[in-house]
């Protein structure tokens, strides 16, 4: 939709890797559209994954005992969280959507991607006791989580339904912090299947954008998790 600003925070060692051909599809699709698309590329940007002291320019609120959510609440209070951290919240701040994309790796997202929801969804910044789930920092915008798996759908079947898994992702994280989800997509083996089969998730993949923002985001409840 033309005006809406999109943020898609990727998490792909490779760029002609399927996560790389799904992120080019994203950008030229929604750009087509007449949004503002911006990409956080973790790894073309060597994110640093870790959240450390470094994360706090100047001195600690407390340098007897170091408390990583203290010290970063009180930092971003002060204007002193690294640049890096400020510069992404930046681009949280302005965006409507936030699309992640990424491979599942042992049922999560990859290191790099958690580090960056570590430092820079902050206190005070995404949440601020008690202002957390409808009433998070973020309200009013969107999410999307869009994956790809090593496994098919039907293995991941056997072991219980995948939306498990995205309860930390959805619920524990961007629900938290008050931002609206829609729907996942995932991708289901892509490395296992037939290039004639992949273009066919690529195609599904381009179809949904372009009805992506008449989208009614999910029921953020335990019940859609764990029904």
């Amino acid at each position: 939709m033309a005006g809406k600003k999109v943020l898609i925070v990727y998490a792909h060692q490779e760029p002609k890797s399927f996560n790389g051909s799904l992120l080019k599809i994203t950008v030229e699709e929604l750009t087509k559209q007449g949004c503002s698309v911006t990409v956080s590329d973790l790894y073309a940007m060597q994110f640093e994954p870790r959240a450390t002291r470094n994360d706090i320019v100047g001195p600690l609120h407390n340098s007897e005992a170091f408390k990583y959510g203290v010290e970063t609440w009180e930092a971003y209070k002060r204007g002193s969280l690294s640049k890096d951290v400020v510069e992404e919240q930046k681009k949280v701040q302005e965006a409507d959507l936030l699309i992640f994309q990424f491979p599942l790796f042992w049922f999560n997202m990859p290191a790099i991607l958690k580090g960056w929801m570590d430092r820079v969804l902050v206190q005070g910044f995404a949440y601020n006791l008690p202002k957390t789930y409808d009433s998070g920092l973020l309200q009013g915008k969107l999410s999307l989580f869009s994956f790809t798996t090593g496994g098919t759908k039907e293995k991941y079947a056997t072991r219980g339904d995948i939306r498990y898994l995205l309860w930390p992702m959805q619920h524990g994280i961007m629900h938290f912090c008050g931002v609206k989800v829609l729907e996942p997509h995932i991708c289901y083996a892509p490395a296992c299947v037939s290039e004639e089969k992949r273009k066919e998730m690529l195609t599904a993949w381009t179809q949904r954008l372009k009805t992506l923002w008449k989208e009614e985001p999910i029921d953020c409840s335990p019940e859609w998790y764990f029904k």
